[in-house]
């Protein structure tokens, strides 16, 4: 059953980690805003990104779909159904706003949108690589006050993208006082530990690796309150009461967990596992099903009583009583050693409730992790658990997909 609600608006924020929220445990009070959302949300505790990074990701977030399910990757295929083309045939006005490049028009993302702002034509610095997020929501307020109107408006499904939390990590000073006003690196040399470390994937200096970590924290406060920016600005447009806020992000970043920096190919928990809320719903609480992000495009379906499309992977969330895990699923190939991703080097992923189990087919490598047990995945036991044959019988099959696609 729908829930009934005018508006949905769905918000995701670039490489945040699930770890670095309050109401996931995290004490630095990085997320004031978000966690008082929280409380009065559903929090899902084991949301599972389709994928390591952006391109891996975002098909599940928007399309229901895994990043190889079409072959090699590259601009949107064709085949692939966007929620905003499910939702403007259906009658609902769409509109997006973001400043990831992977996301660009120009990479097919632009389809199904009443309104499309991707920032590939404003100019960015290296310092500084994407839009701000109090730029992007100063778009969103201008674009509401068009469309609202008088007030008479058709239901709207609204996507805003948040990049302040990525790298090169070289946040404004009025932030840098609020987390760690300890600090006293200059931008440049914020920007010169970006290019010795993140881009050498150099974690021989604990030191700089820690600090490095500390300015990602800064950038969550920033994205945080902007987040409050805007949905503060939906409130007083007496928007925010008839809609439902889904917040989310697409992937988070390494520290050195597991020997690197930033987020390529891995699929540990710190790169997997993401912050997942649902605001304004019929329900609340904490929600322990394990769930994937492809689940999110027919949740949003379903808030306007819309069927989702045919061949999507997901399922709505909604309900929460109606809907029973089948297990997580993710793949990558590297992004970073070829130019269009190196398809050899690809690596799956496959998660039942605490066990997850990786795949690297070019090695013939397997990993497994009991996160119950090991929650900080340091011990392979994919040789010893006697659940390691079905879990690899059941992600097998998903490798390598792409050579017939």
């Amino acid at each position: 059953m729908a829930i009934k609600k005018k508006n949905v608006i769905l918000v995701t924020i670039d490489v945040l980690r699930k770890d670095m929220f309050g109401c996931y445990g995290n004490e630095k009070e990085l997320s004031p805003y978000i966690d008082s959302l929280a409380k009065d949300s559903i929090r899902f505790t084991r949301m599972q990104a389709a994928g390591p990074y952006t391109q891996a990701s975002f098909p599940g977030l928007l399309t229901s779909s895994y990043f190889l399910d079409y072959g090699k990757p590259g601009k949107l295929s064709s085949k692939r159904t966007l929620v905003s083309e499910v939702l403007k045939e259906a009658g609902i006005t769409t509109a997006a706003f973001h400043s990831n490049p992977y996301l660009s028009g120009g990479m097919g993302w632009n389809r199904g949108w009443d309104v499309f702002y991707d920032s590939m034509q404003d100019e960015v610095e290296p310092m500084l690589p994407y839009i701000r997020g109090d730029k992007i929501n100063q778009k969103v307020t201008r674009w509401l006050d068009s469309y609202m109107g008088n007030g008479d408006y058709k239901p709207f499904f609204l996507w805003t993208h948040f990049m302040d939390v990525h790298e090169p990590y070289v946040p404004d000073k009025k932030y840098v006082d609020i987390v760690h006003p300890d600090m006293t690196l200059g931008k440049k040399e914020m920007f010169d530990l970006f290019k010795d470390c993140v881009v050498k994937q150099n974690v021989s200096n604990p030191e700089k690796v820690e600090a490095l970590k500390r300015l990602y924290e800064i950038q969550v406060r920033e994205a945080d309150m902007y987040v409050a920016s805007l949905l503060t600005a939906l409130k007083d447009k007496d928007v925010l009461d008839d809609s439902v806020v889904i917040i989310t992000s697409d992937h988070g970043d390494e520290f050195n967990e597991h020997g690197g920096l930033s987020h390529r190919d891995k699929m540990y928990r710190e790169l997997i596992d993401t912050p997942a809320i649902i605001y304004n719903a019929s329900q609340k609480g904490e929600c322990n099903t394990l769930v994937s992000n492809v689940d999110i495009p027919p949740t949003i379906c379903s808030l306007f009583g819309v069927d989702p499309a045919q061949g999507w992977k997901g399922r709505s969330l909604l309900p929460l009583d109606d809907y029973v895990s089948r297990g997580a699923f993710g793949e990558a190939i590297d992004m970073k050693s070829k130019k269009g991703g190196d398809m050899d080097r690809d690596i799956y992923f496959y998660r039942q409730e605490d066990l997850k189990i990786l795949y690297r087919p070019v090695e013939d490598r397997w990993e497994m992790y009991d996160l119950q047990a090991d929650p900080k995945e340091q011990t392979n036991c994919v040789e010893t658990h006697p659940r390691s044959e079905e879990m690899k019988g059941i992600l097998k099959p998903q490798a390598r997909r792409w050579l017939n696609a």
